[in-house]
């Protein structure tokens, strides 16, 4: 017997298994947590209300669809400024502030380089790195192929080396 959507145990089991991988994506696109957390919300009303017409199998690229579909309404050609959350890189209290100080430019610093990626190339980052999705799992999600995500994974991977190598004068 085939999974319904429409159930509303699956449903829900559905939506606390991909509710923050979905805010995340859209996150990761806009850099504004709220916004992302509407949007997220907002996928999986359309998915209860659409609930008999998407296949069990198909929930996470239906979701991540209609999530990149409403973030594009909402911000078509806005530049991406992203600010990861605080605290990405461990505080150590037991360093001087004079190396406090460089570790948080160098976090600033790399911070920017990810900002300044293209978006397709930036969310593959982060989806990857970060949220620890496999390259086979954000096709899905993207719905692209394999081969466009390991393309935007490595393009992007250049760039943020060619940045790191301006980045070595803070001998962190």
């Amino acid at each position: 017997m085939e999974k319904s959507v429409c159930q509303e145990e699956t449903y829900n089991a559905l939506y606390h298994e991909h509710f923050q991988s979905v805010r995340n994506y859209v996150y990761y696109k806009c850099g504004d947590m709220d916004q992302a957390q509407d949007i997220a919300q907002e996928s999986f009303i359309r998915l209860w209300q659409k609930c008999a017409e998407v296949i069990f199998e198909k929930v996470t690229g239906f979701v991540h669809t209609v999530a990149n579909r409403l973030f594009l309404d909402k911000v078509r050609s806005d530049k991406v400024s992203l600010k990861f959350e605080k605290n990405q890189l461990p505080q150590q209290n037991t360093e001087d502030p004079f190396h406090q100080l460089r570790t948080k430019e160098f976090q600033n610093q790399i911070e920017q380089a990810i900002s300044e990626l293209p978006e397709g190339q930036r969310e593959v980052f982060l989806l990857n790195r970060v949220d620890k999705h496999t390259y086979k799992e954000i096709a899905a999600m993207l719905g692209v192929s394999q081969t466009a995500i390991e393309k935007r994974m490595t393009k992007a991977l250049i760039k943020l080396k060619d940045k790191i190598e301006e980045f070595k004068s803070y001998n962190i």
